[in-house]
């Protein structure tokens, strides 16, 4: 069977027996494959396919299910109707990969397998039904006796509800004559479907009292935030260094508020200044129980964070594996164990949180999906960071709760060698963390990529294990 790799489709056009044509600014697919009994088909590009089935009385002539008649034809969409597909039993149609919505299926028929030349009353009747969607839309159909709409063509139309995939199956059911062989079968001539047009938003006008209600309420929430600015002390002038110390209700004990800490150096004013060093200027405090402290306000340009020196200092190898097992503890819950299983699509170090005891928590959920079943996700709205996304899913868009795996193993890979997913040189060079694993492990020396801060103080095991897998 041929493999879909196409992405989700809205629209089909298909010329019946005919070659690819354009109508109307609309290509429609060839559809040529000469074969007829017992037949499944399935075009080159995967969009759609047909079925036939039955074998015609026999006959002296060889029984054709492509046939073409140029002869009397002016209306618009003649060249869709020189040529049809034709069964002696049945004939289905399939539409594969749709975007679930509601659309339109037009079917075009042309009967020029009868001769008009025949006299009337020897010709054959033509006679079959047609389901949609597993549904009869038509019974008993014959092409001569159809109207023909304005431009004269013998056309229907329905509007169907589509979910991932289409059916059009037109059948004989004993109808009709039997004494030829093409001319008691399903034929057809054309098939476009497209999505039904979405009716225009109509502006949607308030009412006097509503508009009354929604500013009387904005004015009241505006002076509910100006009373507590006010209150906050953000109005109304400069208060004392006394005043502002009391409105921050400081509390004894090593660790403070923001807000406390500008109280305390009166919003660290330049008076209180003692001095600046390489990562920013220092200023004294006094808290309420008479207290002095120094305050350090990192300078925009220092690169020192309040935990980094503590940070490196506990980051040995046990806590590493501590944190990457952590996320894989979050990943496993989200995936399998949570009520509604998520798919968080952006997992990178950044969106990684540590608490006091170093135990990882997984954060942002901005982008993250429901992982709806079993089956592969096709998402056309692509999300996450690159460098971190599975490359099925950067390139295709197939989303799965493996593409979360993929990224953990990224940032897994980074923990392990202390580096980031890409590094510069002094000579420009971009040197990308995935291709330095690579490199290592063709030559044997994968342990090379191990943080060597961390000297000797690794489990091999450990290590090996993170930076294969």
């Amino acid at each position: 069977m041929t493999v879909l790799t196409s992405l989700l489709d809205s629209r089909l056009f298909i010329n019946c027996g005919g070659q690819q044509v354009d109508v109307d600014g609309n290509t429609y697919s060839a559809d040529l494959n000469p074969n007829g009994a017992s037949t499944f088909f399935i075009n080159k590009t995967g969009g759609w396919g047909y079925s036939s089935m039955g074998v015609s009385k026999s006959t002296d002539k060889p029984v054709q299910f492509i046939i073409q008649d140029t002869c009397n034809l002016t209306m618009t969409a003649a060249v869709l109707l020189e040529t049809a597909h034709v069964a002696p039993i049945s004939l289905k149609y399939y539409g594969f990969c749709f975007i679930d919505d509601n659309y339109t299926v037009t079917l075009h028929f042309s009967e020029i397998s009868l001769s008009k030349k025949t006299s009337s009353t020897i010709r054959s009747t033509r006679v079959f039904d047609i389901d949609i969607q597993g549904k009869n839309v038509m019974k008993n159909y014959n092409i001569e006796e159809a109207k023909e709409n304005a431009n004269g063509d013998k056309i229907l139309q329905y509007d169907v509800s589509i979910e991932s995939q289409l059916e059009i199956h037109l059948y004989w059911s004993g109808d009709g004559s039997t004494d030829y062989p093409l001319n008691y079968g399903p034929l057809i001539s054309a098939i476009s479907v497209v999505p039904v047009p979405k009716p225009a938003k109509q502006p949607h006008k308030l009412s006097p009292a509503l508009t009354a209600r929604i500013a009387g309420s904005s004015l009241f929430f505006l002076a509910l935030l100006l009373f507590l600015i006010w209150k906050l002390g953000c109005l109304g002038g400069k208060r004392s260094s006394k005043e502002e110390l009391k409105a921050a209700e400081l509390f004894p004990g090593g660790a403070y508020t923001f807000r406390q800490i500008k109280d305390a150096t009166q919003n660290f004013n330049a008076v209180n200044k003692l001095g600046e060093g390489g990562f920013g200027p220092v200023y004294k405090g006094l808290l309420p129980d008479g207290i002095s402290i120094a305050v350090k306000q990192l300078s925009g340009k220092s690169k020192q964070g309040i935990r980094s020196e503590e940070l490196k200092s506990r980051l040995n190898w046990s806590t590493r594996v501590k944190i990457i097992l952590g996320i894989a503890k979050r990943l496993t819950y989200l995936h399998e164990e949570s009520k509604l299983k998520i798919i968080h699509r952006d997992i990178k170090p950044t969106n990684i949180l540590l608490d006091k005891d170093l135990n990882a928590k997984i954060t942002d959920f901005g982008d993250a999906k429901l992982n709806e079943g079993e089956h592969t996700h096709v998402i056309t709205r692509i999300a996450g960071t690159t460098g971190y996304m599975a490359p099925e899913y950067a390139m295709r868009g197939y989303l799965t709760p493996k593409a979360d795996v993929y990224s953990f193993g990224f940032v897994a890979l980074e923990i392990a060698s202390g580096r980031n997913s890409a590094s510069y040189r002094p000579s420009d060079q971009t040197v990308y963390l995935l291709d330095l694993a690579y490199v290592l492990h063709e030559q044997g020396n994968l342990m090379d990529l191990v943080d060597p801060k961390l000297g000797t103080d690794y489990s091999w095991t450990e290590a090996s294990a993170n930076d294969v897998h």
